[in-house]
């Protein structure tokens, strides 16, 4: 049996959370096809989510984080911590807490790496709980710098960038690889991996088959909220939860796609932060 480490990252949605690891557990194939250890990064949650989990799922290991490692960060942590552990794992699968895996999810995750003889990282294409036809995160391809999205159709598509809400990285992959990139706190870290594993000859896909249902976050960040004050929108754009940070995006941008999308995508999200109306009119 394959031995799998899941990693998942969560703060302050116990019931999601909880809901998760119940749809996780439950997969087909558990204990006959693999076996699998949970590393949870608990990032100071204050309304008792280790515990419930605790006394849940006791066999979940549960690592404290400090308040402040967000999802990228806090991935990187699990990560580490399953390394380290002792057992000699097959492969790492990166689960978002409100991405809930259909029943033959995992089983869908493995069978695709093995068709890459377990070389290369495989982007698990998540749906719409409103609308099975509809894709919310995924894998892409890049074209000419622009996002080509891979909708599934039954086979494995090459994906240049990838969402992290459900994603296997073998082993061997990982040894390649490392962990995910410690400069991100929050977003971008899944994205810059798959383009750091295609630097280095990896090919990531994503599966021809949804694995999983996650609603997509379509809101706005509040940098761009015409009806938030300027100095609040501007926190936000220098804040993890911005999705944005300017200058940790500049050194992403200018590393895979060159210092003219680097300076455009700096200038123009304090263009976007000052005047939010004229951008969204623009959208």
């Amino acid at each position: 049996m394959k031995k799998i480490a899941i990693l998942i990252t969560c703060y302050n949605r116990s019931q999601i959370t909880l809901n998760c690891l119940t749809n996780l557990f439950q997969q087909f194939g558990l204990g006959t096809q693999y076996e699998i250890s949970v590393f949870l990064v608990d990032d100071g949650s204050t309304d008792g989510t280790a515990n419930l989990v605790k006394l849940n799922f006791p066999q979940v290991i549960i690592i404290k984080g400090n308040g402040n490692l967000y999802w990228n960060r806090g991935m990187h942590v699990a990560w580490k911590n399953a390394v380290e552990y002792h057992i000699d794992f097959d492969g790492y699968l990166w689960l978002n807490d409100d991405t809930y895996l259909l029943n033959d999810g995992l089983t869908k995750m493995l069978n695709a790496a093995s068709e890459t003889a377990f070389n290369s990282i495989i982007c698990g294409s998540i749906q719409s709980p409103v609308d099975e036809t509809i894709l919310t995160y995924g894998g892409c391809k890049l074209i000419n710098n622009k996002f080509a999205i891979n909708y599934p159709n039954n086979e494995l598509q090459i994906a240049d960038i990838i969402n992290g809400n459900c994603v296997f990285v073998p082993h061997n992959v990982f040894n390649k690889i490392g962990n995910l990139d410690w400069t991100f706190r929050h977003a971008i870290g899944d994205n810059e991996y798959s383009l750091r594993a295609r630097k280095k000859q990896i090919q990531s896909f994503s599966t021809g088959q949804f694995v999983g249902i996650c609603s997509k976050n379509d809101h706005l960040p509040i940098w761009c909220m015409p009806e938030v004050k300027l100095l609040n929108r501007l926190k936000n754009l220098y804040s993890p939860l911005g999705s944005a940070e300017p200058f940790i995006f500049f050194k992403y941008n200018f590393k895979y796609f060159g210092w003219y999308i680097a300076f455009k995508a700096l200038i123009s999200s304090h263009i976007r932060v000052v005047f939010p109306k004229l951008w969204i009119k623009n959208k």
